[in-house]
């Protein structure tokens, strides 16, 4: 498609890339003269509608994001059969490829690199959107050095069929979480699963697990551990290992649970990196003693100075006397010099750790002896008391006694399996431990309770521990929809206890009796679902119905881009849907005209709500 202009606007260049359902152009936008890149449709899966949703999916996911770390979305459209998404132009390198050029990058780049791949994160994540395919191709780097994070929402096959498809599942098998190898959802601790990979490879130069096929490298990702990383680059920090191990846990619980906790901790081991430098050694070498005599110079011929007969007895005992006082002094001096010598101040260790602790003692000659003791106050292998305190004096060689915490005192996980999930939340939480409520299906235990947890009953814990509550979202059997009206189809949805997804889909018809009616519906009839699981529906829509209306929105002035959202919502029902979120910039027009979509023939309100503030509300005029 080299050269084809599309919509009248888009100049394609050349190709980029290509994924497993999207090729990738770069391309010149004709009315500004800017780059960008045109991500179109694969030609094969044009009439394909679950490659058609995901591909309207992805430009829905982008539509919610505005962020210097992402990949931004600048136009949607639809030209012929080509579908289309233009997004803005990156001119660099992937970071697969500065890798694979540079090898292993110093710790202080990789973190800063994650730190900004995890800001990203932290902003979809808030929007309700889960990348599901994080890894080094997937993250752009500048020219200039800016880091964009690509690819929301287009590759979503991370299941089994994914193995067949040749879209790279060998560049994503390293990435994905175990979940994901098992075939479940990923959920937004996965996306931080495949930032600690991506931070492990930037780290080592390599990647945690390889193998000879996608499968082999799946299972390592569910059973195995991957090689230490200071075994493979000795000067990473402790403390940025540690944060990767803890992204990369296969259980999703024990992960970092936020983008925003992950880069905060990233950025203490930063602050944190490095020993404390050790004080020069001691010279213990000691002074020469200089004896300085004060005498003045005999003068032989001097008078003063010829020796005087002295008698012998006199003699003696001034002999005597000088040798008795010579020994006292000698060993007075030594005494003194044994007391200075020997004597030395206690430093203070209290919260440092053990290890740091004993070589600050050792370096005064003292040494350590350690007591532990459980406290909820200090991070197990701190020193929190010492005796003697600092800044007293002792003697080189004496022991210092340490009182070391244990960490916090543990107490036994209660078994809270039938209890009301509200009720287990609040004994949990008022024990000071973290809680993570999951919802599943279950038939033995009524909505709200609790079905299991981790960890078991009885398995010791601290006070600061994680638990995951198991909760029942009960089991519902979704009926069909298919030939329901939207109205009919909401009163259904609602009696059994589901929700309705706001965001409709929609299916051209030219019957007008279907019009307005459920095309398609996900998940599809029979599925077992949990209550207020949401149902996504398609929506026929014949065009001689007069499926659109128009409305004029005028926007206030304002010196930045504004986010602005329309929804229409039937007259009495309580479902809104999302008709469109658009950006207006600060030098656009501020009065547009704008087709809104009918889904059926009820009468029908909309709202414009401009950076979360509502504007107006309104009847939709029927055009």
């Amino acid at each position: 498609m080299t050269e084809t202009i599309l919509a009248g606007r888009y100049r394609l260049t050349e190709q980029i890339g290509m994924g497993g359902m999207a090729i990738v152009y770069r391309a010149v936008d004709l009315r500004t003269g800017h780059n960008v890149a045109v991500k179109v449709l694969r030609p094969e899966f044009n009439e394909d509608i679950e490659f058609i949703s995901r591909f309207q999916r992805e430009a829905e996911a982008a539509s919610k994001m505005t962020h210097h770390n992402i990949v931004n979305l600048l136009d949607v459209g639809m030209d012929h059969d080509n579908r289309y998404l233009v997004m803005e132009y990156v001119q660099g390198k992937t970071l697969k490829e500065v890798i694979q050029e540079r090898g292993k990058l110093t710790a202080p780049l990789a973190c800063q690199i994650t730190i900004r791949i995890l800001s990203a994160l932290e902003h979809a994540h808030r929007n309700g959107i889960v990348h599901r395919d994080i890894k080094p191709q997937n993250i752009l780097v500048h020219a200039d050095g800016h880091i964009k994070v690509a690819d929301f929402g287009i590759a979503r096959i991370a299941d089994s069929s994914t193995l067949t498809r040749g879209d790279n599942v060998m560049g994503s098998v390293h990435y994905f979480s175990p979940e994901q190898a098992r075939g479940e959802s990923a959920q937004a601790t996965s996306d931080l699963y495949s930032t600690g990979v991506v931070l492990y490879e930037m780290l080592t130069g390599r990647v945690p697990f390889d193998g000879d096929n996608p499968v082999a490298v799946a299972m390592q990702h569910l059973h195995a551990a991957p090689p230490p990383i200071q075994s493979l680059a000795p000067d990473v920090p402790p403390a940025v290992c540690r944060v990767c191990m803890k992204a990369m846990e296969k259980n999703p619980a024990a992960r970092y649970q936020s983008a925003r906790d992950m880069a905060a901790d990233l950025r203490q081991a930063l602050d944190d990196r490095g020993d404390r430098p050790a004080p020069p050694p001691l010279d213990v070498r000691q002074p020469r003693p200089q004896v300085r005599d004060d005498r003045k110079p005999r003068n032989p011929s001097h008078p003063e100075t010829r020796r005087r007969p002295r008698r012998r007895g006199g003699a003696v005992w001034i002999f005597l006397l000088a040798a008795v006082l010579l020994a006292g002094t000698v060993f007075g001096g030594i005494a003194i010099f044994r007391q200075v010598m020997t004597s030395v101040k206690v430093p203070e260790v209290i919260g440092m750790k053990l290890e740091e602790a004993e070589k600050d003692l050792s370096r005064e000659g003292l040494s350590a002896s350690p007591v532990y003791v459980s406290s909820e106050e200090y991070e197990a292998g701190t020193v929190f008391l010492q005796n003697p305190q600092p800044d007293a004096t002792t003697r080189r060689g004496d022991t210092i006694l340490l009182t070391v915490s244990s960490g916090p005192a543990s107490v036994p996980m209660p078994d809270l399996r039938g209890t009301p999930s509200a009720d287990a939340v609040a004994r949990l939480k008022a024990a000071g431990m973290t809680v993570t409520v999951e919802r599943v299906t279950s038939t033995e235990y009524a909505p709200d309770i609790v079905v299991s947890h981790t960890p078991e009953a009885n398995t010791p814990l601290t006070r600061s521990a994680e638990v995951t509550l198991f909760v029942s979202g009960g089991e519902i059997i979704l009926p069909s929809l298919l030939g329901l009206s939207l109205a009919e189809a909401e009163v259904k949805i609602r009696e059994i206890n589901l929700s309705l997804n706001p965001l409709l889909q929609y299916v051209d018809t030219e019957s007008e009796s279907e019009h307005g009616r459920v095309a398609a519906q996900s998940p599809e009839e029979d599925n077992r679902l949990m209550q207020n699981t949401p149902v996504s529906l398609q929506i026929y829509r014949c065009a001689a119905m007069n499926p659109y209306s128009e409305i004029t929105v005028t926007v206030p002035q304002s010196e930045k881009d504004l986010s602005v959202r329309i929804t229409i919502q039937p007259v009495g029902s309580s479902v809104e849907y999302e008709d469109a979120i658009l950006t207006w910039t600060a030098d656009a027009e501020r009065t547009r005209k704008i087709s809104v979509k009918r889904p059926d023939n009820r009468d029908y309100t909309y709202t414009v709500t401009v950076d979360g503030t509502r504007l107006l509300q309104e009847p939709l005029p029927r055009d």
